[in-house]
Parts: C-alpha cells; sequence; structure tokens
C-alpha cells in the first residue's frame, strides 16, 4: 500500500492535467476530462494570446503525461508546481470561485508525490553533493525512454488527427498510453541485458 497510494496519486493527477491539455487542443472539444476551461484558447485568441493558450494546453498534456504514465513522476511533479501556481493565480486573479480550492488540493496532492522523492533535494540545493543518502529506484534504459518518447509524440500527432477522425485520434492517443506504459517492460529487458552482459 505505501508504493501502490503515491502511483495512484500520480495517475489521478497525471490523468487530470493530461485531459485538460488534450481537450483544449482537440476538435470541438471531443476529450475526456473533469477540469477546464476547454474553451481557453478560443478565449484568449481574443486577446491575441491563442499560442499562449496552446502552450498552456502542451505544457499541461507533457506534464500530465509524465505523471500519467508514472514514468517522471519526479520531473512531471516539479514541473507541476509552476503550472498550478500560475493556474491558480489566473482563477483568483478572475474570481472564480470554488477552482482556487480545486487547485489547492491538487497542489498538496502533488507535494505529496514529490515528499516521496525529498532524498533527491538534497543534492539539487546543494549542487551534486549527495552523501550516498538518495534510495534506490528501478533502473531506466535509454530504450525504455525512447518508447515513453514515441507515446508522448502520438498524444500531440492525435490533435491534428481529431480534426479529421476523432476514432482514429482516441485510438492513436490510447496507443501512445499504452506505449508509455510498456516503456517499464522495455527497461526490465534492457537492463536486464546490461546485467548479465556488463
Amino acid at each position: 500500500m505505501k508504493k501502490i497510494f503515491p502511483q495512484l496519486t500520480s495517475i489521478f493527477l497525471g490523468f487530470t492535467f493530461w485531459g485538460a491539455g488534450m481537450v483544449k487542443l482537440y476538435a470541438g472539444h471531443q476529450f475526456i476530462g473533469w477540469i477546464g476551461p476547454p474553451w481557453l484558447v478560443e478565449r484568449l485568441q481574443e486577446y491575441e494570446l491563442g499560442l499562449f493558450a496552446e502552450f498552456i494546453a502542451v505544457s499541461q498534456i507533457t506534464i500530465g503525461f509524465m505523471l500519467l504514465s508514472t514514468r517522471f513522476k519526479l520531473l512531471g511533479s516539479i514541473m507541476m508546481i509552476p503550472m498550478i501556481l500560475n493556474i491558480l493565480m489566473v482563477t483568483v486573479s478572475q474570481n472564480w470561485a470554488g477552482t482556487p480550492y480545486v487547485l489547492a488540493v491538487l497542489l498538496l496532492m502533488n507535494l505529496y508525490i514529490l515528499w516521496q522523492y525529498r532524498d533527491f533535494f538534497g543534492p539539487l540545493v546543494d549542487e551534486g553533493k549527495n552523501g550516498g543518502n538518495l534510495n534506490t529506484r528501478k533502473e531506466k534504459s535509454r530504450q525504455g525512454h525512447l518508447v515513453w518518447l514515441a507515446g508522448w509524440s502520438l498524444q500531440l500527432i492525435s490533435v491534428p488527427i481529431s480534426f479529421q477522425n476523432l476514432t482514429i485520434a482516441f485510438s492513436t492517443a490510447a496507443i501512445g498510453l499504452i506505449l508509455a506504459i510498456l516503456s517499464f517492460k522495455v527497461d526490465s529487458r534492457f537492463t536486464r541485458k546490461i546485467e548479465t552482459h556488463p
């Protein structure tokens, strides 16, 4: 249970922000997700900030995908802090009732994930000195990273496809998510080879 809860927290946060980014960019906002607003790009386009809104959406997709796939929980959680705080400032300045409280809960969940990696922050602050205090984690391979990167790329590729065919777009995004999950299998295969054939 000690390891499962951080994983579930990562998946929930990842799904939340991945879906929020995808719904902003998909044709007709036809994507799954529970937080919005899906019309952000159109609204900011009125102020010539459409490109900025698209950047926010792509950032949400990327950071959310890191957490959803659980491959880059630490990096995704670090990147999530400024994203949530920026969104929080927008909601406060716009007087959106309730949304700041939801974001505060999501921020706390993100801080919980970061707490699981607290042994990594000493070397960041001390710029490299860790005294051998890092907890060991499962080793990852370059091949696994490449498979994950292919899965992330398919998320972005599915966006323009959604304007032609939603079924193919959803399938492309799903294949990308499956690839990201399978990247752990690729790791175990290649790290085992390295151990047996030094």
